[in-house]
């Protein structure tokens, strides 16, 4: 009872300020032909059902696909209500990358380099780069994303156990890029970026598609882009598997909910849950990665305490229509509470490791504990792109209300 109170009251006071920004701002803009609009009736924000309803949605949905054809017409309609809610129906012209790359700096066994480029003109990704000291051609491709931890010394993808996992799948042989969120990272420190922005939702889907064609780029691997994060990352992994096929693994990180939305404008400002004659939940979302590898890591202090009774049954439901159940796995932690620990990264590990033919053993020991010694935790300064050398370009965008969307082509499916 107390920790879900706790819960609860940390909900509240997060969707208090991301939604305030939303009613502000949304009002000021809504006839600005340059804005997705959205119904904010429709919207499903954090804990929009209770435990009970959404379960009981699960189980009538269950009804509704018998087969693998059922699902995958029910997946598409999900598909198109993500990208028509996120404002993405239409593709913007994908811009040149025009990447801007920082100094290498060589740790034992990976190699970190600071990266910026263009996911619009001048709109930049900023992020970095993991790759093993041994490059090879044709790596397989991690994005890592991250979620609301907001605290300066406890910050995005800067936290210890952050640099840790990306430092460590590099080690295993992956191409690992690091990603800010909208409105984290220097764009927020130093320009005017901010997070709680009525299209968060929408820049940050569109930032993971480019980011999927940045790792390409650098010859990544088109057969094995993986996807993981936690929370909030979470909710990006999963939203970037359902619209783009590229992403060949996901790890949603305990964040696949029945009954909880996301408390973000970045994962439920937008209408992508709900219309007239529509409702989905995150558990759907996450199904249409399906048939493709997928982890879920779940935890007995947060919205996924009840993944092994209620969500990953459903998802196992699902991948067996395909016949491949054995897709899917549910790591769940009862006994840990809301992040990307220790333990949560002693299931991720082995799990990318055998769907992307890393090597495990250079991050985990024979009896199953983490092998992370010797990775550098660098301040997040040093993780910045933009510097001396590399300043921020003089038509680089310095806050979220000049992104322009104009140019635009309908949505091809690959």
């Amino acid at each position: 009872m107390k920790t879900d109170l706790i819960q609860k009251l940390f909900m509240l006071s997060m969707l208090a300020g991301a939604f305030t920004v939303y009613s502000c701002t949304s009002e000021e803009r809504k006839n600005s032909a340059n804005v997705t609009q959205t119904d904010s009736t429709m919207l499903c924000v954090g804990y929009y059902w209770t435990e009970t309803e959404g379960k009981e949605f699960l189980e009538k949905q269950r009804k509704e696909y018998t087969s693998a054809e059922d699902w995958k017409r029910r997946s598409e309609q999900i598909r198109k209500q993500i990208l028509k809610g996120a404002g993405l129906e239409k593709f913007p012209e994908k811009c040149p990358l025009n990447p801007i790359f920082g100094d290498k700096r060589t740790y034992e066994g990976y190699r970190v380099q600071n990266i910026a480029f263009e996911s619009l003109p001048g709109v930049y990704v900023t992020g970095s780069l993991y790759t093993p000291i041994n490059t090879t051609e044709n790596l397989p491709g991690i994005l890592n994303t991250h979620g609301h931890w907001a605290e300066l010394d406890d910050y995005g993808r800067y936290r210890p156990d952050a640099q840790k996992r990306f430092a460590a799948m590099a080690r295993m042989g992956a191409m690992v890029f690091a990603y800010d969120m909208v409105g984290y990272g220097q764009l927020a420190q130093e320009y005017g970026w901010t997070h709680k922005h009525p299209e968060a939702l929408k820049l940050q889907l569109w930032n993971s598609i480019r980011s999927i064609d940045f790792l390409l780029s650098r010859g990544a691997d088109p057969e094995r882009i993986a996807i993981t994060g936690a929370s909030g990352g979470g909710t990006q992994a999963f939203l970037l598997a359902a619209v783009d096929d590229r992403i060949a693994v996901s790890v949603p990180v305990v964040q696949v909910s029945a009954h909880f939305f996301g408390g973000c404008v970045c994962e439920s400002g937008m209408q992508i849950h709900k219309t007239d004659n529509f409702q989905t939940n995150n558990v759907e979302i996450a199904a249409c990665a399906a048939p493709r590898p997928m982890l879920v890591v779940s935890d007995g202090d947060d919205w996924t305490k009840n993944t092994p009774l209620v969500e990953y049954p459903h998802l196992q439901y699902i991948y067996g229509l395909f016949n491949k159940s054995g897709a899917v796995e549910n790591t769940h932690l009862p006994a840990d509470k809301h992040g990307y620990d220790y333990n949560k990264r002693v299931a991720v590990y082995p799990f990318l490791a055998k769907h992307l033919g890393l090597d495990v053993t250079k991050a985990v020991n024979p009896d199953g504990s983490l092998s992370e010694q010797n990775i550098v935790i660098e301040d997040t300064e040093a993780l910045y792109p933009f510097d001396e050398k590399n300043p921020f370009p003089d038509h680089g965008i310095k806050a979220n209300d000049d992104v322009a969307w104009d140019k635009s082509e309908k949505f091809k499916r690959k």
